[in-house]
Parts: structure tokens; sequence; C-alpha cells
């Protein structure tokens, strides 16, 4: 019923002249001050805030009216590591030779929906097949319901690197997959990989700067391009206003994709005061991802959940995230939210605050880094991350106080994203 009456929503807001819709807030975190206002109204026109008033506006005649008194009111959150297109499974190996195009993105229709009614108004796709570019369309157009997305296609790897999609396939099968699929070798083909990501409609670039867990591969944390691929990569990004991600555990592929100017770390499981003091320095930003750290952890000790190749990496790996978090915040890296969702699953994205919190981040802190901070790495702040004047109506609400427990936001109540309310319980 929620996706229906959204779906009707947009379908008017595209159609007529958008009315006007009065949110009555009891409580607004207003996340650039760091404080709370008490007492609000954010008035809504069509898919953007018209204006934040003091009290409780008397609304005029024809204006919906949402009573949010006895809510919290905050930004739409953004979860800036997912994999729209899939979730893990112990078929999901078996899966890449199974499914076509249209049966992933059939599948994925759902994860966007989960994500979207968890709060997240906006995500970072940061690698899938392709897929992720049609669903990111189909959203926009208001076809399926889900979160805005800024996706990155398909990852850039190294031959045999963790986005290599023919590791632990039989060799008739391997071929040689170039900058079109995604694979690299020099500058040259760096540069190429990353037009070639523009040109199937890519928004930013993510790199596997080292060995990945989940990949069929033996190296986990070890570098896997060299400085003048890098910089190859991310020039090329920048010309073309993208921003770039690298995919990383060891501490080498870290320093190599700071020092050449990546826009932020994933996962930096390995990363140590040196990385720390150099991203500081570079204003590089990390995405921790204990979600996913603590999923692979988990499942790994599952009898044949993984193929065993990726059980040691898992093991090791995935506990480390979330105390290479907490030593990093501490230290005052740039912290955004990101899960990995994909990985561990979708909708379950309000845990990361949990995480974050429990590993000693501040709950103002854990908003900020999932509305501001976000805003400002994507370079959108003109769009969203804030509440404000002019901005698009991104908007969620909990009942009673995530500052005070922040495990509220593992269950949202209201969901507003572009204007349209997609739920209100």
């Amino acid at each position: 019923m929620r996706i229906l009456l959204g779906l009707a929503l947009t379908l008017f807001f595209f159609g007529l002249k958008a009315q006007k819709t009065y949110l009555h807030c009891g409580h607004i975190i207003d996340v650039e001050q760091e404080k709370t206002l008490d007492e609000r109204t954010i008035i809504i026109e069509g898919n953007k805030i018209l204006e934040i008033k003091k009290g409780y506006e008397d609304p005029p005649k024809g204006a919906e009216v949402v009573d949010l008194k006895d809510y919290t009111v905050m930004p739409g959150f953004m979860d800036m590591h997912v994999h729209i297109e899939h979730e893990s499974n112990p078929k999901r190996y078996e899966e890449t030779f199974r499914k076509n195009d249209a049966d992933v993105a059939l599948k994925a229709t759902v994860y966007c929906e989960r994500t979207l009614m968890a709060g997240f108004t906006t995500v970072r796709d940061l690698g899938g097949t392709g897929v992720n570019v049609s669903l990111q369309s189909a959203i926009d157009r208001g076809y399926i319901v889900g979160p805005k997305i800024y996706t990155a296609e398909k990852s850039i790897a190294t031959t045999g690197g963790h986005a290599d999609p023919t590791n632990g396939v039989k060799k008739s099968l391997m071929g040689d997959p170039g900058p079109k699929e995604g694979v690299i070798n020099s500058p040259e083909e760096a540069a190429k990989a990353v037009r070639q990501r523009y040109k199937n409609g890519a928004d930013c670039i993510k790199i596997t700067a080292t060995g990945g867990v989940l990949s069929v591969a033996k190296d986990g944390s070890g570098p896997q391009f060299n400085m003048e691929e890098l910089e190859g990569i991310i020039s090329t990004a920048k010309d073309y206003g993208m921003t770039t991600a690298a995919h990383a555990h060891g501490k080498e592929g870290m320093l190599r994709a700071v020092k050449a100017g990546i826009t932020s770390i994933e996962h930096g499981t390995y990363m140590d005061e040196e990385v720390m003091d150099l991203m500081i320095q570079k204003g590089t930003y990390y995405t921790p991802t204990i979600s996913a750290g603590k999923f692979v952890a988990a499942k790994a000790k599952v009898d044949g959940f993984y193929p065993s190749v990726v059980v040691p990496k898992a093991l090791a790996i995935g506990p480390q995230i979330q105390e290479t978090f907490a030593k990093a915040y501490k230290r005052g890296v740039k912290i955004v939210l990101g899960t990995d969702a994909g990985v561990s699953p979708h909708g379950e994205n309000g845990l990361e605050f949990v995480f974050m919190v429990e590993a000693g981040m501040t709950p103002m802190d854990a908003i900020v880094s999932a509305t501001l901070t976000p805003a400002e790495m994507l370079q959108i702040m003109d769009e969203r991350g804030i509440l404000k004047e002019g901005l698009r109506a991104d908007i969620v609400a909990v009942k009673g106080d995530p500052l005070e427990n922040i495990e509220l936001l593992t269950d949202v109540q209201f969901v507003m994203r572009d204007g349209v309310v997609y739920k209100l319980k």
C-alpha cells in the first residue's frame, strides 16, 4: 500500500502543479549547527523545501498537513557504500552464471524499496554489473521506489584484482577483460576505463586499490595498482567531474590511493596512524562499513556460506573494521556512513549508526556522518544533506530522541523523498 501511495503521489507531482505540504515537527536536528530545534513547520512545495518556520504554522486551504509533533525530524540519511544490485547468500557466486540482467534488476527493486523504507533517501552504489545505472534511471523517473542513487557503475580493477569479473572461473571462460569491462594494466587503460564508465552512465569512480575479502582470490590486502595507474584513473575522473572511491584493506594500497588524490577510502581495515594523518592532510574521507565486517565474520563460520578461499580472509579482516573505525574517529579523519549493503542485508542500514556509536562516536556525529558530510563529499550541498530552504525535501523522522537512544534510527517511522511521503507509521 505504501509503495502504491508513493507512486501515486509521484505521478501527481510530475503531472500537476504541486500542492504544499506542511510538516508539523516536534523536534528537528539541525546537522549544520549540531543542535535540536523545537516546534518547527517545514513547508514543502513540489520536491523542495519552501520554508522552515518557528511554531506550528496554520496551513492554507487545500494544503496537506503531516503531524510529526511527537517525532524527531532529520535530513534523509545517506549510505555511501552499497551494492544495490545484489545481496549475499550461499548461492551468490553461482548466481553470477545463472541470472540475466532482467533477473538482477527485478530482484534489486526489492532492495531499493527496503533501503528507502529504512530512511536512506540517498545512496552511493560502488560497483555492480551496470544494472545499477538502469535502477537509478527508473527511480528518477518514478517507475520504481527507491533512494536517489549515485553510482560508480562497474568497479575498476587490475587483472586478477578484487573487481576482475573473471576471478575464480575456469580458464576457458576467463578471456582477457580490459578497460571496457573495468580491468586495466596501464595509465592509458586507466583513462579509457574511466571514460567507459562515464559513457555507461556512472556518476563516480570506484577502484579496488587492494585485494578484497569476497573475491575468489587469495590476497585480501595487498596493493593492486601502481602510482601511474592510480594517477591515470583519478586525474581522468576529475576531468569528467567525478569523485573517486578506493576499496582498500591494506596499508600500502591506501597510502598510494590517498597520495594520488582519491576522494574516499572504503573499509580501511589495516589503516594506521600514518595513513590517518595523510588522509587528514589531504582531506580524504573514510567509509568504514562496520556492518559488512561484522556480517562476513559471522557468515564465515557458517559451513558452505562462502567459498573456502574467502573464509580465512573474512575471519581475519571482518572483525578489525570496527576497531580501526574507533581509532580513525578519535584521530579526526572525516567519516561518512557506509554499510556495504549487499554484503550485509539491504534495509538494515541503520545498524551502522549503532555500531559507530558503540565504538565511541557521538550520536550527533553519527547523524552528521549520514547527512551533511556525505553531501559535502559528493559535492551536492546545494541539493541534499541538510534541511534548508531551496533544497530537496528528503526528510526522515523517528519517535523519541535518537541523541539519547541511537537504536531508534534502526526503525524510521517517516520517510519523505523528493517531497513524496513513502512511509508514515
